[in-house]
């Protein structure tokens, strides 16, 4: 007899996409998708219970169904996911706490997996570079998603203990991102214009939407528990990132972010919450040897070619290197017109070439500036 799996957090894009795919899975009989709100989308194969995890209902419901497997990827990171920042707590810890009672009261329920994040390390100054398995937060989170996810954590290590024979495994996964789900790196990337931490540049390491789903199925039906860190391979920095979605950035003061990002916050455009500053402001890195040695699980994409993918779905920002070309031949076709003579494209100049030149006039200036500075002159 195959396995037959509860997943909860449905009425999101990752816990449907989820659902769907396990109901596919060699060896799943069956899947139960659970959410207190309908899911936006196609099941597939899974089978819609509506039911609030918040609730000891949700007992009942996997002893009727005979669940013996349990994927929890109902841990929302923005506000907007939930309906405000104290419906969210509730859901992300109440919840949990309450599904882990659940299952600790399931004798059927053999395996638990918990979609965690790498929000769980917070994000310091102080910070390693790269973050493995045993490490924790070089400062303590006082609030927020990652106060969150560091008390979903601490109640699911508990239930292992009450339960030693549930194979339990934890995916701190890193920044979910693709063409298609919504999440709070693809929020923020989708901005027309980037608000950015002035004179920071964070890492940054993202992890393909198809990559999160596999990597939930593969932890729900390989016999596998223990803790991971999941990201796809390499890093970037914000910089890079930029450039590459070709959006213009917007550098502020760090005294005035946490104004700019509560009233963002409240637009509900994008997440720039404190925990979404300091991660804008320091970055992040995260080991995944264990990843491979142990988990045995494998990413397609790296965290370039997850931003890449995100980028051709999202189209080209108003810098793109793309657009910039569209405007050098418009302007080669447009000076062959009003001169009625051949320009050729080679003879103006490119936009790497037109920066270059403008550093090189600024070197020259240096000095000028130097002797002006020292006579006492200045302009204004």
């Amino acid at each position: 007899m195959g396995q037959v799996v509860l997943v909860t957090g449905v009425a999101g894009d990752l816990g449907r996409r989820c659902a769907a795919q396990l109901s596919t899975a060699p060896g799943v009989d069956r899947v139960v998708a659970v959410d207190v709100l309908p899911p936006r989308g196609d099941l597939g194969g899974a089978d819609f219970v509506r039911a609030d995890i918040r609730n000891p209902v949700i007992a009942k419901v996997i002893v009727r169904e005979r669940v013996d497997t349990v994927v929890h990827t109902s841990v929302a990171a923005t506000a907007a996911a939930a309906g405000g920042r104290s419906s969210t707590k509730e859901l992300n810890v109440i919840g949990t706490m309450q599904l882990l009672a659940a299952c600790q009261q399931a004798p059927e329920v053999r395996k638990l997996v918990v979609k965690s994040s790498a929000a769980f390390y917070g994000a310091s100054h102080r910070d390693p570079a790269m973050f493995t398995e045993d490490m924790t937060a070089k400062r303590l989170p006082g609030s927020g998603y990652a106060k969150d996810v560091t008390e979903v954590e601490s109640y699911t290590r508990g239930f292992a203990r009450r339960r030693p024979d549930v194979a339990v495994t934890t995916l701190r996964t890193a920044n979910v991102l693709g063409p298609t789900i919504a999440s709070s790196m693809s929020g923020y990337f989708g901005l027309p214009v980037l608000p950015s931490v002035l004179g920071f540049n964070p890492r940054l390491q993202f992890l393909h939407e198809q990559d999160a789903l596999d990597v939930l199925q593969h932890a729900a039906t390989a016999d596998v528990a223990g803790t991971y860190n999941v990201a796809g391979d390499g890093v970037l920095t914000l910089s890079q990132a930029v450039r590459r979605l070709g959006r213009p950035t917007l550098p502020m003061p760090a005294a005035l972010v946490p104004t700019f990002g509560s009233a963002l916050r409240q637009t509900r455009v994008a997440d720039f919450s404190p925990d979404a500053v300091a991660f804008l402001t320091y970055g992040r890195g995260l080991d995944t040897t264990r990843m491979r040695s142990m988990l045995g699980f494998e990413p397609r994409y790296t965290t370039e070619q997850a931003l890449a993918d995100f980028a051709a779905a999202v189209g080209p920002g108003v810098i793109a290197p793309q657009r910039v070309r569209a405007i050098e031949r418009s302007l080669v076709s447009a000076m062959r017109t009003e001169r009625r003579e051949p320009v050729p494209a080679a003879a103006l100049p490119t936009w790497e070439a037109a920066q270059e030149a403008a550093h090189d006039a600024d070197r020259e200036a240096r000095p000028t500036r130097a002797r002006a500075t020292e006579r006492g002159g200045h302009d204004g």
